[in-house]
């Protein structure tokens, strides 16, 4: 059976529909070793290459869409491999067998909270995609005064380097001084955005957690550098969030877990995350 170009492209996380479109259009892809054109279809034995690199096809039907909550910590970058070996958020992911996960957005590396990876392409460049208009949540601590027409233009709108920016909701949560907390929400993931909002007002951002994505909250007992696997229910959210259809398989136990074991899977996952933390630091560290 034979499928949209566009659509097996984005299926395999190469982008959005619409950004592979201007893939195919720019002559960037090809089938077969011939450049591709828009309305192309293809089929899944055939050879795509995108900039010059095979992809790599699957049916849409084999695979199980899988979806992971992880507790990024600071000092952990949003890449695959780091060319000066620095932490990425994928070392601690578990292995996929002929598949891979793809980081649903980023978090820059001084940015803590949650990050949600899937295997499935589509729904990734779905839940990225402003036009969804998924919300995400920040916890932020502020150095600088904060005045009521600060929150005011924060929320009105500024325009930035890439265009028109603000938040949605501003929460206070507390402080002492000039040092505040609050809460603060936005429907798009533009580099730094949160950043370069408050520092639009004279205002430095010294703390920065991310605590929800879309219904999603964050896990507070979910240890940093700690991830757990969503059930049914809540991968399926995601999947309605951004028009797409139900998944009814899952790798995980469709009993319902009870509280004694909900508290060994988080030990569990303390004890790997220490594990993981002493295997990786430098001999330096481990001496002191």
């Amino acid at each position: 059976m034979s499928e949209k170009l566009q659509k097996v492209l984005a299926r395999a996380g190469k982008g959005s529909r619409r950004e592979v479109e201007k893939f195919i259009e720019a002559g960037r892809v090809s089938v077969d070793g011939k450049v591709a054109r828009l309305g192309d279809r293809v089929e899944l034995n055939q050879q795509i290459r995108l900039d010059g690199h095979t992809v790599k096809l699957e049916d849409e039907k084999s695979r199980i869409c899988r979806v992971l909550v992880y507790h990024k910590p600071e000092g952990e970058l949003c890449t695959r491999k780091d060319p000066q070996g620095r932490r990425t958020v994928f070392d601690r992911l578990p292995p996929l067998e002929n598949d891979r996960w793809i980081a649903i957005g980023r978090l820059d590396i001084n940015t803590s909270g949650l990050l949600l990876f899937t295997n499935d392409g589509e729904l990734a460049n779905r839940l990225m995609h402003p036009s969804y208009e998924v919300e995400r949540e920040y916890a932020v601590r502020v150095f600088g005064d904060v005045t009521t027409q600060t929150l005011k233009t924060l929320t009105d709108g500024v325009e930035l380097d890439d265009g028109l920016a603000k938040f949605l909701k501003i929460v206070p949560h507390g402080g002492e001084g000039i040092n505040k907390w609050f809460n603060v929400t936005l429907m798009e993931g533009r580099n730094r955005e949160v950043r370069r909002l408050w520092q639009s007002q004279d205002v430095e951002v010294s703390r920065l957690i991310r605590v929800r994505y879309g219904d999603l909250h964050l896990n507070k007992r979910l240890p940093q550098g700690g991830w757990e696997e969503l059930p049914l229910k809540e991968l399926n959210y995601l999947r309605k969030t951004v028009g797409l259809g139900r998944e009814t398989e899952t790798k995980l136990s469709v009993m319902p877990e009870k509280r004694k074991d909900r508290r060994a899977k988080i030990n569990k996952i303390r004890k790997a995350v220490k594990k993981h933390n002493q295997r990786t630091a430098s001999p330096k560290k481990r001496r002191k």
